[in-house]
């Protein structure tokens, strides 16, 4: 048995390494397409600029904005809406049984009174209890219905929506004034798109007044900080690469914009997940994909959508669990896409990508640390492997981090002062050394939970809120 262990060893040795060069080869890639697709944004965003491509065409939306114990911030993010340069939309906020102040503030902010309303229930939801209109502001109304989770009141939502097309907001949130023309442009220059996502950024440290954005910063928490470099990587990298192959796995819940009919059509959002925003849209593309139609699912770069990220261990902790339980629910309800005789590139190449890499990772990142550190303490690793490991595994985390930060300087520049750029450069080189890896374990958690069957959930999300 110890020979055999021993023997092991070497090949054990090259899986970590050729999975680390594999992953990062990757995202390498991924890089490059987006760097690319960066360019030409902003190269039209010059000659166009956004204000000579909008026009009375745009299609009216509707915004839903679903909110459950929100009582903190729920009155500056609909404040925010309102101030939106968009020439016709609707407010739609979906009270999901609030136990805080959140339905008290809003009667009383915007001026809602019970209206009698007949909604076609074309998508399953909970019980309404009660419709509003403002009589302040009539684009904005209020369901009130019994609490079934975030995806069940986005379908309350979209029952109740006049509007073609819908745009999913979550009530922590902070649009920009130009947020809604930007986001709906793919519309407008392809009659395919079913779905268009937007970036996310964090909004603490932000200077927030009347639900309007007056300047972008950085946060003192150390925490926030290092969530600011992932959501760069994400969204500059990520999903904007993904986006140009028409593989795009996931639009942010917190602002995607949707085709209503497309999403009835393929059964709305599912309660049943906790990641429900990413199980649609690989359900759109299982489905589009089934039936041979045309589709495209797309990302805009810009930093139009601000929201509040947590700042404490546990709630971070209970997040990252969340997102990888509902990644897992997400791939598993959607299995027959991944090679499938249609699947294309998003079955062939960003799903399979996504259960090697982004489900399945970070259980081989945590058993190739342990493997190596253990090894190397133990002396059958030699430190020419320990090293080659720990520079693939933490020199290329570096180099995709610090690339990020250098693409959002090169394009939408948000953080202008030279100390706030020093300060990122350091956290994108930090969060490789611990941060990285705790979320590897945390993920590690959420997918044991998905195995082990457990019901996730959404959890309390502890908020300092900002200035109304």
């Amino acid at each position: 048995m110890t020979f055999n262990f021993y023997l092991l060893i070497p090949a054990a040795q090259w899986f970590f390494l050729l999975y680390f060069v594999l992953v990062n080869l990757g995202y390498l890639a991924l890089n490059a397409i987006a760097l690319l697709s960066i360019y030409r944004y902003m190269q039209r965003e010059v000659i166009q600029g956004i204000e000579k491509r909008s026009s009375l065409l745009e299609p009216p939306v509707s915004l839903l904005v679903p909110a459950y114990n929100e009582e903190t911030t729920i009155v500056a993010s609909i404040r925010s809406l309102l101030q939106i340069n968009y020439p016709e939309y609707e407010i739609i906020i979906i009270n999901d049984g609030s136990k805080d102040r959140t339905l008290e503030m809003l009667k009383k902010e915007f001026s809602l009174a019970p209206v009698p309303e007949t909604v076609r229930k074309r998508i399953p939801s909970r019980a309404v209890r009660g419709m509003y209109i403002s009589k302040a502001y009539p684009a904005i109304r209020l369901i009130d219905k019994e609490n079934g989770g975030k995806a069940d009141a986005l379908n309350a939502g979209i029952n109740a929506s006049h509007y073609p097309i819908f745009c999913s907001v979550d009530a922590d949130s902070i649009l920009q004034r130009d947020s809604l023309s930007k986001v709906v442009q793919p519309f407008l220059e392809d009659p395919y798109v079913i779905a268009s996502g937007g970036s996310v950024r964090a909004v603490n440290g932000c200077v927030v007044s009347g639900g309007y954005l007056l300047e972008s910063g950085l946060p003192k928490n150390p925490i926030a900080l290092f969530q600011i470099i992932e959501y760069l990587r994400a969204y500059l990298i990520g999903r904007l690469g993904w986006s140009q192959l028409n593989a795009l796995m996931i639009i942010s819940g917190a602002f995607g914009l949707y085709r209503k009919d497309a999403v009835i059509e393929a059964g709305g959002y599912n309660p049943e997940t906790v990641g429900e925003d990413m199980e649609l849209v690989v359900r759109l593309h299982r489905l589009m994909r089934n039936k041979k139609k045309r589709y495209s699912i797309t990302f805009i770069p810009d930093p139009i959508c601000w929201t509040e990220v947590p700042e404490n261990p546990a709630t971070l902790r209970n997040q990252r669990i969340r997102w990888q339980r509902g990644l897992a629910e997400s791939l598993f309800l959607n299995r027959e896409l991944l090679f499938s005789r249609n699947g294309g590139v998003a079955g062939w190449v960003a799903f399979p990508f996504m259960v090697v890499f982004e489900l399945l990772g970070s259980v081989v990142e945590i058993t190739g640390y342990l493997f190596t550190f253990i090894g190397f303490y133990l002396g059958v690793i030699s430190a020419a492997a320990f090293f080659s490991f720990l520079f693939i595994a933490i020199g290329f985390g570096i180099l995709l981090s610090v690339n990020s930060l250098l693409v959002e300087e090169m394009s939408f520049k948000m953080y202008k002062k030279p100390s706030s750029l020093l300060l990122l450069f350091f956290f994108s080189v930090a969060e490789n050394f611990g941060y990285r890896q705790i979320n590897s374990w945390w993920r590690v958690l959420g997918l044991w939970q998905f195995l082990r069957g457990k019901r996730g959930s959404w959890g309390e999300m502890k908020r300092k809120g900002w200035q109304i």
